[in-house]
């Protein structure tokens, strides 16, 4: 029997236990939806449910996407190992509908944007003693459900086989088998629609912040912070709504600096230490923790990401991933001396029995040092104040807005940097990096180049790479760059892998009504 896709199921849901903290997001029960859903605190599980889906997708899916897809990452190797010594093309050339991962991205999102329709189409049917919950448990449904489909868009949105601008399939409520069948790819625009739409009722219903056990659940500042990021895309490829767009994320992104709530923490490393979770500067982070039955909330990222042909020079518990090793070309991006490359990375490691440095680079800031093993501590920061002082630059000098003031925040993100210890053993002391001046640049183009450096190597690993490169239109350029550094010069770039391809499943659901994107086959 072939896989249907998780869009034409609906009827029964996991629901996770509140009993101690919101992050306790481990599975309860499995509840039936035509019993449930009845009261305040089964709408609170319902809305806990729809967060704790997320880790299914920032476990391992969306890392390939947004990291290994770039110049940033690839999968780790060893100089003589015959079935590593490759390009990465696989990555930055068009992929097979077949591929797991696309098929991954589209079930488990579907999977959470069904969670976030029960707690929209249900809470006003429920029973309520507090009137604020049952507009703040929607309003984090519709947090979720844009976030979802904002990683749905840029992965999937594209021209398709028959030159339309198409998204996904737009899911804005419960379906039933028959009404899901009956719906094709939305226009790509349509999606955006329905996800800006979703923020503006989040960001209006979401409170300031929370204390407790339900710090961690999105705020309204999150919600407005996401909003701008998704005027900067919107702006850019493939929609290109040029300056009308950049100003209405300027807007956005300026109202969260502004927002005295929110700063830089002090030292770049403190942001992924795992004791430091949920700090000033994170806006919306997705919640794991440790020790949980079977692992089921730990984080993965210390084993995933430790070296694939290490012992326990790295980690000492469990299998190594060899997943989004750093390029040479994301390591030789940072600049001499920059103590963000100690924080993020590795060039290598020492191996215990010979003694020899082996150069294969492993991301070392989801590092935790309490633990070891695939259940840990870390959190996924999603959305953070630099990548919205970076944006809001870059959206400043795009629409010709101040650009002493695009500096300003530029520089802010490079004054924190040199705050952060670097590598004990790197003489002298790591405080090379300077403040960028105007006349350090000729053009705008020459200024949104650092800008555009200056995301790579601070949000390195969090996945923004690759996304970043689509909407500015420079994914041809830096990718060809990339593999001609790597020594691939025999590499043909297409256009074609701006977009992914519609799994396959999803075809072969209902080839009549979903219509392939350029560059893969029709089933």
């Amino acid at each position: 029997m072939k896989k249907i896709s998780l869009l034409f199921i609906a009827f029964f849901l996991f629901f996770v236990s509140c009993k101690d903290a919101f992050i306790d997001l481990a599975p309860q029960s499995n509840l039936n939806a035509n019993t449930f859903y009845k009261t305040q605190q089964d709408m609170n599980q319902a809305t806990l449910s729809a967060y704790g889906n997320l880790r299914s997708l920032y476990n391992s899916t969306y890392v390939r996407l947004g990291e290994i897809r770039s110049d940033n990452t690839t999968y780790s190797w060893l100089s003589g190992n015959p079935a590593n010594e490759k390009g990465i093309d696989e990555f930055s050339s068009p992929l097979l509908p077949e591929n797991n991962f696309v098929t991954d991205l589209w079930d488990d999102s579907y999977k959470t944007i069904l969670r976030c329709n029960i707690v929209i189409g249900r809470s006003d049917g429920a029973t309520f003693s507090n009137e604020k919950l049952r507009s703040q448990y929607k309003a984090e449904a519709h947090f979720i459900r844009a976030l979802v489909y904002f990683w749905l868009n840029r992965a999937f949105g594209g021209y398709t086989l028959d030159n339309k601008l198409l998204g996904v399939i737009k899911a804005d409520k419960e379906l039933t088998q028959t009404e899901a069948y009956a719906l094709g790819r939305a226009p790509l625009q349509e999606i955006y629609d329905l996800l800006v739409e979703d923020l503006k009722y989040a960001e209006a219903n979401l409170p300031e912040s929370y204390g407790g056990i339900d710090k961690g659940r999105v705020t309204k500042a999150g919600a407005t912070a996401l909003l701008g990021k998704v005027y900067m895309t919107m702006a850019g490829y493939p929609l290109n709504k040029g300056n009308e767009y950049y100003n209405l994320a300027s807007e956005k992104l300026l109202s969260v600096i502004n927002n005295s709530m929110y700063s830089l923490v002090p030292s770049y490393k403190n942001l992924f230490d795992v004791s430091k979770k949920n700090s000033t500067e994170s806006l919306f982070e997705v919640q794991y923790m440790k020790g949980a039955p079977n692992g089921a909330t730990g984080s993965p990222w210390n084993n995933s990401f430790a070296p694939r042909f290490s012992d326990k020079e790295v980690v000492l518990i469990g299998d190594k991933g060899g997943e989004n090793s750093p390029t040479q070309y994301m390591s030789a991006a940072y600049e001499i001396g920059d103590p963000r490359k100690f924080v993020s990375m590795r060039d290598g490691w020492i191996n215990a029995k010979t003694g020899a440095f082996q150069t294969e680079k492993y991301v070392r800031k989801y590092y935790d040092i309490s633990t070891s093993g695939s259940d840990n501590g870390n959190n996924w920061i999603e959305l953070r104040l630099a990548d919205v002082y970076l944006l809001y630059s870059e959206a400043l000098v795009r629409a010709g807005g101040n650009k002493g003031t695009a500096l300003i925040y530029l520089n802010k993100i490079r004054e924190r940097a040199k705050n952060t210890p670097g590598d004990p053993n790197v003489q002298p002391a790591p405080n090379l990096l300077r403040n960028y001046l105007l006349s350090d640049f000729n053009s705008d183009q020459a200024l949104l180049l650092a800008i555009e450096n200056e995301r790579r190597v601070e949000l390195a690993f969090e996945n923004h790479r690759w996304f970043d490169l689509v909407r500015t239109g420079r994914a041809k350029e830096v990718m060809l760059a990339e593999q001609k550094f790597d020594g691939y010069n025999d590499f043909t770039w297409s256009d074609n892998a701006l977009a992914y391809p519609i799994p396959m499943t999803v075809m072969q659901s209902n080839p009549q009504k979903i219509i392939q994107n350029k560059g893969y086959t029709q089933m």
